[in-house]
Protein backbone atom coordinates (compact mmCIF):
# COMPACT_ATOMS: atom_id res chain seq x y z
CA UNK A 1 0.00 0.00 0.00
CA UNK A 2 1.52 3.36 -1.01
CA UNK A 3 2.31 6.04 1.51
CA UNK A 4 2.08 9.80 0.97
CA UNK A 5 4.56 12.55 1.75
CA UNK A 6 1.99 13.98 4.17
CA UNK A 7 1.81 10.69 6.09
CA UNK A 8 5.60 10.58 6.39
CA UNK A 9 5.69 14.18 7.58
CA UNK A 10 3.02 13.44 10.20
CA UNK A 11 4.97 10.45 11.54
CA UNK A 12 8.14 12.54 11.80
CA UNK A 13 6.33 15.48 13.43
CA UNK A 14 4.81 13.16 16.04
CA UNK A 15 8.35 12.49 17.30
CA UNK A 16 9.87 15.88 16.47
CA UNK A 17 7.07 18.45 16.96
CA UNK A 18 9.39 21.48 16.86
CA UNK A 19 11.35 20.34 13.81
CA UNK A 20 11.46 21.87 10.38
CA UNK A 21 10.35 18.98 8.17
CA UNK A 22 10.22 18.90 4.38
CA UNK A 23 9.21 15.69 2.61
CA UNK A 24 9.23 15.41 -1.18
CA UNK A 25 8.19 12.65 -3.54
CA UNK A 26 4.95 11.56 -5.10
CA UNK A 27 5.35 8.01 -6.39
CA UNK A 28 4.16 6.40 -3.16
CA UNK A 29 7.43 4.62 -2.41
CA UNK A 30 10.48 6.88 -2.95
CA UNK A 31 10.89 10.07 -0.96
CA UNK A 32 13.42 12.64 0.23
CA UNK A 33 13.13 14.28 3.64
CA UNK A 34 14.97 17.05 5.42
CA UNK A 35 14.58 17.18 9.20
CA UNK A 36 16.14 20.01 11.21
CA UNK A 37 15.69 19.74 14.97
CA UNK A 38 17.43 21.00 18.10
CA UNK A 39 17.35 17.50 19.59
CA UNK A 40 19.97 16.47 17.02
CA UNK A 41 22.59 18.75 18.59
CA UNK A 42 25.48 16.63 19.82
CA UNK A 43 24.41 13.57 17.81
CA UNK A 44 26.35 12.27 14.85
CA UNK A 45 24.52 11.78 11.53
CA UNK A 46 23.93 8.07 12.09
CA UNK A 47 22.29 8.77 15.45
CA UNK A 48 20.14 11.52 13.92
CA UNK A 49 18.99 9.31 11.07
CA UNK A 50 18.26 6.37 13.37
CA UNK A 51 16.04 8.67 15.44
CA UNK A 52 14.08 9.66 12.33
CA UNK A 53 13.80 6.05 11.10
CA UNK A 54 12.44 5.08 14.53
CA UNK A 55 9.79 7.79 14.13
CA UNK A 56 8.59 6.05 10.96
CA UNK A 57 7.30 3.19 13.12
CA UNK A 58 8.24 0.30 10.86
CA UNK A 59 7.01 1.80 7.59
CA UNK A 60 10.38 0.92 6.00
CA UNK A 61 10.66 -2.58 7.47
CA UNK A 62 11.17 -5.45 5.05
CA UNK A 63 9.94 -6.05 1.55
CA UNK A 64 6.34 -5.30 2.55
CA UNK A 65 7.11 -1.89 4.05
CA UNK A 66 4.96 0.97 2.74
CA UNK A 67 8.04 3.16 2.27
CA UNK A 68 10.65 1.72 -0.06
CA UNK A 69 13.30 4.47 -0.05
CA UNK A 70 13.92 7.65 1.88
CA UNK A 71 16.84 9.96 1.13
CA UNK A 72 17.29 11.59 4.51
CA UNK A 73 19.09 14.80 5.46
CA UNK A 74 19.24 15.65 9.17
CA UNK A 75 20.92 18.39 11.19
CA UNK A 76 20.61 20.65 14.18
CA UNK A 77 19.61 24.28 13.47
Amino acid sequence: MPISAEEIETLIRDSFPEATVVVEGDDGAHFAAQVIDESFRGMNRVQQQRAVYAALKGKMDGADGALHALALTTRAP
